[in-house]
């Protein structure tokens, strides 16, 4: 069997060191923020190319946290892709604000910006771009247009740990960027764990404050803050992992290249890297008419699969009342019914990248 992800392989590969960090949180009696947290922050920021990181509880939070610190709320408007996981969406809606989705440019999946200065009205507050599957989004001409109409960029980078956008990093292009360490992705923790990453000091330290009840100090709460913050044990799981991410990167990287390769010629559309890009593959996603049953011949190989994401925003049930007609994003509705993710963690071994190239490649009614 070759599971999609096995997240146990990259604890197995780690053991010790982890081991060791773990012990070290336990053993120093510090189990709310503290030094732990703080040298993941400042090692973070460095690896982001970014001034400063604050450590959250979890990515969506990170979103909200952002949107909060930009005095985005009721009444205002936030553009989003329409094609995304649902914490894009869910974040502009728990501070009060609307997602008006754009969609995608149908090469790369990510945020159209041809398609942006249509959908903004005067209450258009900020633009989200996310960087889907670990492929920068095309962020310089999204970054002009927030500029020409004073319109606050956020970035969701939840699957995009160390891509490179124009060969810079993400992690401070925009006004704020927004982290996930769910243990599925590139750096992940072992549990829920989040982060900002910005150069805006300022806006550091509103979403810190944020983070812990609106205070600085004990018993002293400057405003309605919630508890949102980096779990010390996380953090010294996190700067673990962040020692091994590049090379980490560089196991993706090769898999996805054989993948591309071999695969080129089966009738799957494979993903599209623009030039500019330097993706760090958290997601091989390649589309198909007939995912069923190109699913179902891997899974009786023995190879698992996944689909991210089956079900566009839009057509979710929280969503119901926004009004959206079922046909209104066509891309995304599209996307939503061919992608499919082939595994590509950094431990799957190359006999079993091979298996999956030639089952693929044995299948007799191709694509």
């Amino acid at each position: 069997m070759i599971p999609f992800l096995d997240l146990g392989a990259a604890y197995r590969e780690l053991k010790p060191e982890i081991d060791s960090a773990v012990s070290r949180v336990l053993e120093s009696g510090w189990y709310v923020l503290g030094p732990e947290v703080e040298a993941f922050e400042a090692e973070w920021a460095t690896y982001c190319e970014a001034k400063h990181a604050v450590g959250l509880a979890n990515g969506l939070d990170a979103l909200t946290l952002a949107l909060r610190a930009l005095d985005i709320g009721p009444g205002d408007e936030v553009i989003v892709p329409s094609n995304t996981y649902i914490a894009t969406w869910l974040a502009v809606s728990n501070v009060g604000a609307r997602p008006v989705p754009v969609e995608p440019d149908a090469a790369t999946y990510n945020l159209d910006s041809a398609r942006i200065e249509a959908a903004i009205t005067p209450a258009t507050k900020a633009l989200l771009p996310v960087h889907l599957y670990g492929q920068p989004a095309d962020l310089h001409p999204i970054i002009e247009i927030a500029r020409c109409h004073k319109l606050r960029v956020i970035e969701d980078a939840a699957q995009a740990h160390g891509a490179r956008y124009k060969g810079r990093r993400l992690g401070a292009h925009g006004d704020i960027v927004c982290w996930s360490f769910y243990p599925g992705k590139n750096l992940g923790a072992m549990g829920d764990a989040g982060a900002i990453t910005t150069n805006d000091a300022a806006l550091a330290e509103r979403v810190a404050l944020l983070r812990n009840y609106g205070s600085r100090e004990k018993y002293v709460n400057e405003e309605a803050g919630v508890n949102s913050r980096l779990d010390p044990i996380q953090a010294a799981i996190l700067r673990v992992k962040l020692g091994a991410l590049d090379d980490w990167t560089e196991r993706r990287r090769a898999i996805a290249a054989t993948y591309t390769e071999a695969l080129s010629d089966t009738g799957l559309v494979l993903p599209h890297v623009p030039d500019w890009a330097d993706p760090v593959w958290h997601l091989y996603v390649v589309r198909t008419s007939e995912r069923d049953a190109f699913q179902a011949r891997l899974s009786s190989d023995g190879i698992g699969t996944l689909i991210h994401y089956p079900i566009a925003p839009h057509l979710q049930q929280a969503y119901s009342g926004a009004g959206h007609p079922q046909d209104a994003f066509p891309i995304a509705n599209q996307l939503a019914d061919e992608v499919v993710s082939l595994p590509i963690g950094p431990q799957l071994d190359t006999s079993s990248v091979d298996q999956i190239v030639t089952t693929i490649r044995k299948l007799d009614d191709r694509p």
